[in-house]
């Protein structure tokens, strides 16, 4: 699947659960993230961050958010939502994001793995970019019917595996607030801890 994502910057809050603009569809993430996220303050890493929704909720909590992304226009709009914040967003690849030796306490990807053409080596190099007893939080699942696109639960926990000690699922489907709507596809969050 082939998206122009500098193209959907524009219209891309305009869905419920990218911009988080309805106080409930925010709030629902909001709690989600204060559940996935370390208590205490630290550095997160939003990979294929778009126009920084969770970024933003991360902030809020006191997080130092570093975003990549690919699409210029997306960072844009992810530097001005979170203007006045810690928070630096660089253009780059989510498999291999531009920040050199830096370490972080949560690398936080949602509906970005699925579409790499390696995810088990991208989840290789993100663990290896996590401090020790860091996270990750990766918010994925497969949509559509007739051509479902996406990666099961099952699969990536899967992958996992050998990388982490401690592998939590959240499923997502059943929870109407976090999508601004009821779905019937699957959609989950995994929490590992490596």
């Amino acid at each position: 699947m082939s998206v122009d994502w500098d193209a959907q910057a524009e219209v891309f809050d305009d869905e419920p659960d990218h911009g988080l603009r309805d106080p409930q569809v925010r709030a629902a993430w909001a709690r989600r993230l204060e559940s996935w996220l370390p208590h205490r303050a630290g550095d997160v890493l939003d990979l294929g961050c778009g126009t920084g929704s969770l970024s933003l909720l991360a902030a809020e909590r006191g997080h130092r958010v570093t975003g990549v992304d690919r699409s210029l226009p997306m960072l844009e709009r992810a530097r001005a939502k979170l203007a006045g914040r810690d928070a630096v967003f660089l253009p780059g690849d989510a498999a291999a994001p531009p920040v050199g030796e830096q370490r972080f306490d949560t690398v936080l990807v949602r509906h970005v793995l699925w579409a790499l053409p390696d995810p088990a080596r991208a989840l290789r190099h993100w663990r290896d970019l996590l401090r020790p007893h860091g996270r990750l939080v990766l918010v994925e699942g497969v949509w559509g019917t007739l051509s479902p696109v996406g990666i099961p639960a099952a699969r990536l926990t899967a992958l996992l595996a050998p990388l982490a000690r401690d592998i939590r699922v959240e499923d997502l489907t059943d929870d109407p607030l976090l999508w601004g709507k009821t779905v019937d596809d699957e959609r989950y969050a995994v929490v590992a801890t490596v």
